[in-house]
């Protein structure tokens, strides 16, 4: 969670995580701008090198070698990351909308989300091709091919779509990669066929005669066929229509042809070329909209060139430069593209082919050359240095015009107790904007001005009540509500009990008026997400401004006084089923320090965005005697006070304890959360700890949990029905993790099996 000491003043979004904006993200990171809080919404969380990627697909890279991880990197530049898609921009309003979430106000917008293949007027490509782009799609789609060649027999035909350098790089490596397979496997390489076709007279067109002489030879020496002035006009599951009327025979087709533009920008009322990118001035700024900036493929510049990572990497620092003066109100600098860049090319097989110009070469020493320079690329991003925190506030000339000084110095002396609330207007104004939902025993709720909520207890009910607070360890403010409220509601959801209400607590950080009116919408919004499902509504609650977001929930839920599960009702040979990985409490640790990458940061957000709703109705149909939610005191915490409560003891078997991905990792770098050495106190309360403390799963037996799963105690005989019937509710991590005794020694009541 980033923390700062200044009121956020103007907004800065951020769409996509191409080569230009991880520059953006690495500068700011360098230098901050107080006041400026910025936003990146991307729908990859590590994101390709273009320039590494036929490497990859080669085998020569591992994944992390060729993707730049912007988790860790947004951290860096102190910006919060949206793992979403944007589907529309509301120019008017300043406003990005996705999938799934409220829209993202901005003052500023910089879009940097890259092209796909121009297939949209073939048929069946999308269908039964791989295509190019997304880059993440084509990468899975890949292994899957790899998978489907390794299971075949006979000739395996591939037709690859598209002369430019893609295409042919595409051609070189997948077939490196794929005859290695073959000839690892013991199988034949040469039952390999590829087919490389472009609708051109000639391969690499924007390329000088030496480079398409070279590359014409190196395909004909690899025995793949070269097919010009051919077009593709329909893609079928086994072959690909041409449009001289013929016919080629595949068992696979992978398409890289020109680049074409997103639909949205052009829906919004960008201004667009004739292709659909958004045309930008020479400072890269959209040529109708002020404050919105494009660069790298989705942008049309005055001077057209092909669309090149190359490009989007030096655009970059003149990107960041003009997005900070625009913050300031400075004048904007000018991008000058380059004529004349060096392209190394790659072959597959560490071999590479220079152009540049009309001068053209080739080798392996122009591959280690290449390899050096992408490698020291990605460094740049993935080797971050630790950066002095400043704590005092600075505000930057300019930053604000003199309506927004004023507004700052309200800020700066905002009052504590009832003067810190949130203004009237704002939470009316945010009441106004979330759903409302009623039920007959919320008698007084949110929509009357009483002073409390009234609340009735249906006959044979009782009312069971709970609390979570706490400060937030993301900086996306929706889904950090969402999981505040997955974790408050858990505690109902462990006694069995259906929720009915629930009061929203919530600090706000300092800001303009609208900023703060965005984050209390957001942060409740994303909470109704999660409890409106729920069946509780939202009966009312407090708000306040303080440093940094804070936010929880007073729950109230109702169970039939006979049917409560309790933690002392753990029975001798009972089965004790988990439903969710281990490792939020280490995972966000490392990410604070930035040594966590985004995808487990990004997974293990997933896990506690999933509710415990479903897995508590699930355990229901089957014989629960006891049930707890794993949170703050970790899996061995809430075990002993089960345990003991039931005076039994426990076999846990290590082994088949579920961890979330990256878990071990961050252990094993002696990253833990800081309540975990308060929880490594309860090692007394393991019969074996010695012998266990051996095992990798050991540290993570006290990893305090936030939206962690539910633990019960199940019959034995039911025990594995019960963990299918959890999977295919969606908790692919449920599990039986040991079993129940009744030896009930109170002073050491966990066996660990190894």
């Amino acid at each position: 969670m980033q923390t700062s000491n200044s009121p956020i003043v103007k907004e800065l979004v951020l769409i996509g995580g191409g080569h230009a904006h991880v520059s953006v993200l690495k500068k700011f990171g360098m230098r901050p701008l107080p006041g400026l809080r910025i936003t990146l919404i991307t729908r990859d969380i590590d994101t390709p090198y273009s320039g590494m990627l036929p490497g990859y697909v080669a085998g020569h890279y591992q994944f992390d070698e060729c993707h730049i991880d912007l988790g860790p990197l947004s951290r860096f530049a102190g910006a919060r990351i949206y793992h979403a898609e944007v589907n529309k921009l509301d120019l008017d309003n300043k406003k990005v909308h996705v999938d799934g979430r409220p829209p993202i106000s901005y003052d500023l917008l910089s879009i940097n989300s890259g092209s796909r293949p121009a297939v949209i007027d073939v048929p069946g490509a999308d269908q039964y091709a791989l295509v190019a782009k997304p880059i993440d799609k084509f990468l899975r789609r890949w292994e899957e091919l790899q998978q489907r060649i390794a299971a075949s027999s006979g000739e395996f035909r591939m037709v690859v779509v598209g002369g430019g350098a893609g295409g042919v790089e595409l051609a070189l490596s997948t077939q490196f990669r794929l005859r290695q397979l073959l000839g690892d496997r013991g199988d034949n390489p040469d039952r390999l066929m590829i087919t490389l076709i472009t609708q051109g007279s000639e391969i690499l067109s924007t390329h000088n005669a030496g480079v398409r002489r070279r590359f014409t030879e190196v395909l004909a020496n690899r025995k793949i066929k070269l097919l010009t002035n051919c077009s593709a006009t329909k893609i079928e599951s086994d072959g690909v229509h041409t449009g001289n009327g013929e016919k080629l025979s595949a068992d696979a087709v992978i398409f890289v042809t020109n680049a074409s533009a997103p639909a949205w920008p052009a829906d919004s009322g960008l201004a667009v070329d004739d292709d659909g990118f958004i045309v930008v001035d020479k400072h890269l700024q959209s040529v109708s909209h002020q404050g919105v900036f494009a660069a790298g493929d989705v942008a049309s510049l005055p001077d057209k060139r092909a669309k090149s990572g190359v490009f989007a990497v030096r655009q970059g620092p003149v990107l960041t430069t003009n997005l900070r003066n625009s913050a300031i109100n400075k004048s904007l600098r000018t991008y000058r593209a380059q004529k004349n860049f060096l392209g190394l090319i790659s072959t597959g097989d560490k071999y590479a082919i220079a152009s540049r110009g009309n001068w053209s070469a080739q080798g392996a020493w122009l591959w280690r050359f290449k390899d050096w320079i992408d490698r020291r690329f990605m460094q740049k991003y993935n080797d971050l240095p630790d950066m002095p925190e400043d704590s005092a506030p600075q505000f930057a000339s300019g930053i604000a015009d003199d309506s927004a000084i004023k507004e700052l110095s309200t800020i700066a002396m905002r009052c504590g107790g009832c003067g810190a609330k949130v203004g009237s207007s704002v939470l009316n104004r945010v009441m106004q904007r979330l759903p409302e939902k009623h039920r007959d025993d919320v008698l007084i709720g949110r929509d009357a001005p009483d002073d409390s909520a009234m609340l009735a207890v249906p006959a044979g009910k009782v009312m069971v009540q709970s609390v979570d607070y706490f400060r937030a360890f993301i900086d996306d403010t929706y889904t950090f509500g969402a999981i505040a409220a997955n974790h408050a509601l858990g505690d109902l959801y462990a006694m069995g009990a259906e929720p009915q209400s629930v009061l929203a607590i919530a600090t706000i950080p300092y800001g303009r008026e609208q900023i703060v009116e965005d984050a209390l919408y957001e942060v409740l919004a994303g909470a109704l997400h999660i409890v409106d499902p729920s069946g509780a509504v939202l009966a009312g609650g407090h708000s306040s401004e303080g440093a940094e977001l804070a936010f929880g929930l007073t729950v109230n839920g109702l169970v039939d006084s006979d049917q409560v599960w309790r933690k002392n009702g753990l029975r001798a040979g009972d089965a004790l089923v988990l439903t969710k990985g281990l490792g939020t409490g280490t995972l966000f640790a490392a990410d604070m320090r930035r040594k966590a990458k985004g995808r487990w940061i990004d997974q293990a957000i997933s896990s506690m965005l999933l509710s415990n709703q479903d897995a508590a109705e699930c355990l229901r149909e089957f014989d629960v005697c006891a049930c707890t939610d794993v949170t703050g005191f970790g899996l061995l915490g809430h075990l002993v006070e089960m345990t003991r409560a039931s005076q039994v003891d426990a076999d846990i078997i290590i082994e088949d304890v579920p961890m979330l991905e990256g878990a071990n990792e961050t252990v094993a770098a002696g990253i833990l959360s800081s309540l975990q050495p308060q929880n490594v106190r309860l090692r007394r309360a393991i019969r074996n700890p010695q012998q266990a403390s051996q095992h990798a799963n050991y540290p993570l037996l006290f990893d305090p949990q936030t939206a962690g799963g539910l633990l019960a105690g199940v019959a034995a005989e039911h025990a594995n029905e019960c963990v299918n019937a959890l999977r295919a509710r969606g908790y692919p991590d449920a599990q039986v993790i040991g079993t129940i005794s009744s030896i009930g020694q109170s002073e050491a009541p966990i066996n660990i099996v190894l």
